[in-house]
């Protein structure tokens, strides 16, 4: 179905069995640097899922570059644990890669024992937030020679090929960088010069692996930072790439301290392959394309379009590692998504955690939670298809139960509707199309329109019941919250209803400030008329740019607290703060509400009482469990097993595992 993401290609002398590479991606399952079997059990799966490249890392090249939290393979005490995984992976099916790092004025001296980091130039860093020490001209040889060594080092472990880490605003990317590279001597100032560090760890490190070993360079497409290289400059780096030994050129975006977003919802399905597409034209050797490829029918497309010759498949294989085989086998539906939420990956790296998934229950603990069958199959009545009910009927399915799943509307989906309402969040919509397709594919029936109460439980005699009613919204104690101009989140998520041009919104947190853009949202351009007025050259770009955040509504954002957004994903949060800006929403903090009745908020802040007139008021001050069966049936003597926000209201991550763990848990003995 996709021979082209299908097909064989060279990288040097060596063969991959297909187009699809599994990118370095921090993991941060040990905090000592070293592997551990969380590593191999995770990269058994990647490799067993059907991808061509697996690359490991990323991984340090000595200590003062990577510090405690990220592998190393600076000592040959590392190697043998890395041959070790290097067989996995290759006793999975795929080629097992390296990626070597060194981070630069990245490194935070807390993980590098207090010690200064070192840099092209002594220019504070707002990522480590700290100012780190010139290199000198020794230090610059001696991380070279920490190249040329660890790389030695992987070839022994096992690897097939070796790729240097030169993109992100690690340290290869700050000496190409005019912003970042001030120095005055032959490693600064002009194209020639600030090449020079990369050019010569290339052709070092080249020299020691020999001309017949795979050598790979990540490289970004744009840094995406003001002063710094743009996709008019990258392609000249690219071509310095391959003249000095490089076989093949994985394209990224932009660094860490871009504003432009890298990896969520707001940037479209493989929006940067026009940057490997810009690399592809200037060499002449493989180029892989990043970020944001979500689905086949995208991958294929870059293949075949001539974008680039292979594809990064990352948090997407972190989602479901058996998307390849998926997608070869013609299963593209059952694929379990990643829906770009960052919540699991990129959050959890962030703040020094270990990574999980928020769809995907397994990644991670692939060792503690596999699904086995059971030997003594229960009648298993699932009540509630929001996401906690339908992850918990498809895993009890898989364990060999007898499933049925009951819900009181006309759809499955629950809350995942008003999640995925929001500007640039209808990828949340995909588990939806997923759990439909994985019902069929195991045959559950489905009651929708059904309220399962305990007349039809007795009258089922269910073995086990799974409840997952849920949640509502709450109620704040303000009065006037029955006026008709008042309305719930929820209400104006899942329905869109007519609203007035002035609308206020009563609570900041993160549905409230969704909430807020899905309001302001109304009324603006769609990309499509977007493209067509700028092709047609029918308004001015500051014209077209009025049209897209500037819409038919004036929104407010009331929240008590003196900030907003407390529950917005950490690595998230600065977007959903700028598009605020851009859409013009004005936010009042530490506004206590009192009054929401006739159109009228009034409100107490610093000490003053308040009024502001509104068409509508929106109420989003968040949900409380439903438990109105979870009573009834504790009654039944039936067991059963409740999940998700009829517990305690949480994010979308807490009922997928939630359901997951409850339907591994049936017919065990109660805790």
């Amino acid at each position: 179905m996709y021979r082209y993401l299908f097909s064989p290609i060279k990288i040097n002398k060596l063969e991959i069995k297909n187009r699809i590479a599994y990118p370095a991606l921090g993991l941060l399952y040990s905090y000592d640097s070293k592997l551990n079997d969380r590593y191999y059990n995770y990269f058994k799966e990647r490799a067993e899922g059907g991808t061509g490249l697996v690359t490991v890392g990323p991984v340090g090249i000595d200590f003062i570059g990577s510090g405690i939290l990220a592998l190393s393979l600076a000592n040959d005490e590392a190697i043998p644990s890395f041959q070790k995984l290097t067989s996995i992976i290759k006793n999975g099916g795929a080629r097992a890669w390296v990626q070597l790092f060194h981070a630069g004025a990245y490194s935070h001296p807390f993980l590098i024992d207090g010690k200064d980091p070192i840099a092209p130039s002594p220019l504070y860093s707002k990522y480590s937030k700290t100012t780190p020490r010139e290199m000198s001209k020794e230090d610059i040889r001696e991380v070279q020679e920490a190249y040329v060594k660890a790389a030695v080092r992987a070839v022994e472990a096992g690897f097939d090929g070796v790729e240097i880490l030169a993109s992100g605003g690690y340290l290869i990317t700050q000496f190409l960088s005019p912003l970042k590279n001030k120095r005055t001597d032959e490693y600064g100032g002009s194209f020639e010069n600030r090449v020079r560090f990369p050019r010569e760890v290339i052709e070092l490190v080249r020299k020691r692996v020999g001309p017949g070993y795979p050598l790979t360079i990540r490289m970004a497409g744009n840094d995406f930072v003001a002063g710094s290289n743009t996709d008019t400059e990258t392609p000249e780096f690219a071509k310095v790439y391959e003249e000095s030994g490089i076989d093949a050129i994985n394209v990224t975006g932009g660094w860490h301290e871009t504003k432009v977003p890298q990896l969520p919802m707001e940037l479209p399905r493989s929006g940067y392959s026009y940057l490997a597409l810009n690399i592809k034209k200037a060499v002449s050797v493989p180029v892989l394309a990043s970020n944001r490829i979500a689905d086949p029918e995208s991958a294929e497309k870059i293949i075949r379009d001539g974008y680039a010759d292979m594809v990064n498949l990352g948090r997407v294989l972190i989602a479901d590692p058996e998307w390849p085989l998926k997608a070869f086998e013609g299963r593209a539906d059952e694929i379990r998504p990643c829906v770009a939420c960052s919540q699991g990956c990129t959050d959890e790296v962030f703040s020094g955690r270990p990574v999980f998934c928020v769809g995907n229950p397994q990644a991670g603990f692939e060792a503690e939670r596999k699904i086995e069958k059971t030997k003594s199959p229960k009648n298993v009545m699932v009540v509630g298809a929001g996401a906690a009910g339908l992850e918990a009927a498809i895993t009890a399915k898989k364990a060999g139960h007898n499933v049925e799943l009951y819900e009181k509307d006309d759809d499955i989906g629950g809350q995942l509707w008003l999640a995925g309402a929001p500007p640039h969040k209808q990828e949340i919509w995909e588990f939806i199309r997923y759990y439909r397709a994985m019902l069929k594919k195991h045959g559950i029936p489905l009651f929708l329109n059904t309220k399962a109460d305990k007349e039809l439980i007795a009258n089922k005699k269910p073995d086990h019941i799974i409840v997952a009613e849920g949640a509502e919204p709450a109620v704040p104690p303000v009065a006037g919250t029955d006026d008709p101009c008042v309305l719930s989140a929820w209400k104006v998520l899942r329905e869109s209803p007519p609203l007035a041009k002035n609308v206020a919104i009563i609570g900041g947190g993160a549905v409230g400030l969704e909430t807020a853009l899905f309001v302001a949202s109304k009324g603006t351009i769609s990309p499509e008329i977007l493209h067509f007025l700028f092709a047609y050259e029918a308004e001015t770009p500051e014209r077209l740019r009025e049209l897209m955040f500037s819409g038919s509504h004036s929104v407010t954002v009331f929240e008590m607290l003196n900030k907003i957004g407390k529950d917005v994903g950490k690595s998230t949060r600065w977007i959903v703060f700028d598009n605020l800006q851009r859409f013009g929403i004005r936010v009042i903090t530490g506004a206590k509400v009192s009054s929401v009745g006739n159109g009228k908020v009034i409100f107490e802040k610093d000490g003053n009482k308040e009024e502001m007139t509104f068409g509508n008021v929106i109420l989003a001050s968040g949900s409380r469990p439903v438990k109105k069966l979870t009573a009834e049936v504790s009654h039944l003597g039936i067991p059963f097993t409740t999940v998700g926000d009829c517990i305690a209201p949480g994010r979308i991550n807490d009922a997928i595992h939630g359901g997951f763990l409850a339907a591994l848990k049936i017919g065990s003995p109660p805790n």
